[in-house]
């Protein structure tokens, strides 16, 4: 070898340590999964992405989230969430089915629920204390403030009887129902888990002549909100729903859990896994702000007469 190539060649061997190592680190990873479509969680996931912020993480600076849903369809959550382990991922975030997933997956990528009932109920951790095992997270007991609802709505139609309440057995319906029969007033309870569903409900409720109508909690009824709202629109029933962006998007009133503030402390949560705490370390938390929104222009629409006492109450009145 001349003497010339082997100076080339040495001076070119030297610097591949350097190189490599010049090489950026791989982001970790977060897998953020639904059970119901994307297009209509906006501020959940800017919540979630606000709460990684807030300790440190900017997403495509210093952390990657993969956004994945199962688009309503559940027995697609299985083969998702083996994708996200392959990847791999190094936190998984869920709600209720996306958990229950990933859970009997994997026992070793942490993973952070965000779910509207006891999650030791649901079966997700044997304590909220202690979780235990990979699994920890946030909870909102969106189920439990159903007869609150139900108060506020009778003061807004308090001329009306029969009340319909449309719920989604696949997510609270069981607690909401027991909630709302406490209360021990005169209702019209049906079932809906589609589309569909919700249309021969709320064509239920009209032909019987109900005064008003509570819908249920949940994935589903939160992601298809417009659809609800304008089902109440069309048959010009006063509607209750759970959440404040079905009132942004047209509902009447909500009272509940704010999911959004869930998030944001789901966000804080897969943080603190990021950087090293075990999910075995920390206790599952509840998010206990509440809020209730009015729209105004629909109270109108409707004809009603909105009581002072509400308008007081509210946390924000869309006009």
């Amino acid at each position: 070898m001349r003497r010339r190539d082997f100076i080339a060649l040495f001076a070119g061997a030297a610097t591949w340590p350097l190189a490599a190592r010049a090489q950026p680190a791989a982001l970790p990873v977060v897998g953020f999964l639904r059970s119901e479509p994307l297009t209509a969680q906006s501020e959940l996931v800017r919540e979630f992405r606000a709460g990684l912020k807030e300790a440190g993480y900017v997403e495509g600076e210093n952390v990657t989230v993969e956004y994945q849903s199962a688009e309503g369809q559940i027995e697609k959550l299985p083969g998702l969430v083996a994708d996200m382990i392959r990847r791999p991922v190094a936190v998984i975030v869920g709600n209720i089915a996306p958990t229950q997933a990933a859970k009997a997956a994997t026992t070793t990528v942490p993973i952070v629920f965000v779910v509207g009932d006891d999650p030791v109920a649901l079966g997700l951790v044997p304590s909220l204390n202690r979780p235990e095992g990979n699994v920890t997270g946030l909870f909102f007991l969106s189920a439990v403030v159903s007869s609150k609802r139900m108060e506020l709505l009778r003061e807004l139609v308090p001329q009306k009887k029969t009340i319909g309440v449309v719920l989604d057995p696949a997510t609270n319906g069981g607690r909401e129902r027991a909630d709302i029969q406490a209360t021990g007033q005169d209702f019209i309870f049906l079932d809906a888990s589609t589309d569909a569903a919700f249309d021969a409900a709320f064509a239920t409720f009209a032909e019987r002549g109900v005064g008003a109508v509570l819908v249920g909690s949940g994935a589903f009824t939160l992601t298809h909100r417009k659809h609800i709202s304008a089902l109440a629109e069309r048959y010009r029933l006063p509607t209750s729903y759970s959440s404040r962006q079905s009132v942004i998007d047209g509902g009447l009133i909500s009272y509940g859990a704010s999911i959004g503030d869930a998030y944001h402390l789901a966000g804080g949560y897969a943080a603190r896994l990021l950087k090293g705490t075990k999910p075995a370390d920390l206790p599952v938390i509840q998010s206990t702000k509440l809020e209730l929104v009015l729209n105004l222009k629909t109270a109108k629409a409707l004809g009603l007469e909105v009581p002072a006492k509400i308008l007081a109450l509210a946390d924000e009145v869309v006009e």
